[in-house]
């Protein structure tokens, strides 16, 4: 029988099969470091896309921003001058009514009744003044229910004081409102409506 010795080559072969892993093992750790290193690139440039587009969206924000402050100063200015225009129409229409009042005011003080102070607040009135007698600040109190800019009389103080024997007068404090006759109209035809 002829002896053939494998171990030489059973050695090389396992030598050989040692090699390919060393070599398969080697080449899997560069693959896996390159595949690390590109993962690594991608994800930096997309953050990096992310972040320009993080900075236009915040430049663009602060531009709408500005924008929508703008607005808001306009809109306040367009309510203030709107506001003016209102007080300028509304004095417009009511310059005459003072002087109806006033008219009326003169018109309504029966004799007897002498005003010392008129003072006016928007369209609140107050009166003081001095009558003969407390039946005069009576009849001037009806006189300023029937007048037309004239409405509400309300007596706030009534002091009678003497000059003399026999001769006094009365101190007296009201107040009262000022009236449109329109707005009377208006009421008036509400009620018998």
């Amino acid at each position: 029988m002829a002896r053939i010795n494998l171990l030489n080559w059973r050695e090389e072969r396992r030598k050989q099969i040692e090699q390919q892993f060393y070599g398969m093992l080697a080449g899997a750790a560069i693959a896996g470091i390159a595949t690390v290193f590109a993962v690594q690139l991608q994800l930096g440039a997309m953050i990096d896309y992310q972040d320009s587009r993080n900075n236009y969206l915040s430049s663009e924000i602060k531009k709408v921003e500005k924008a929508i402050a703008e607005i808001k100063a306009l809109e306040k200015e367009k309510a203030d001058l709107l506001a003016r225009m209102n007080v300028i129409q509304e004095l417009q229409g009511n310059r005459s009514d003072s002087v109806h009042m006033l008219d009326d005011l003169v018109k309504v003080l029966p004799e007897g009744v002498h005003l010392t102070k008129f003072n006016q607040k928007k369209k609140s009135l107050t009166f003081d003044g001095v009558a003969q007698s407390n039946a005069r600040v009576s009849a001037y109190m009806r006189n300023i229910e029937r007048a037309e800019w004239l409405k509400s009389p309300n007596l706030k103080v009534i002091q009678s004081k003497k000059k003399g024997e026999g001769d006094g007068y009365s101190q007296f404090t009201l107040t009262s409102q000022q009236a449109n006759p329109e707005d009377k109209k208006k009421k008036d035809e509400k009620g018998k409506g």
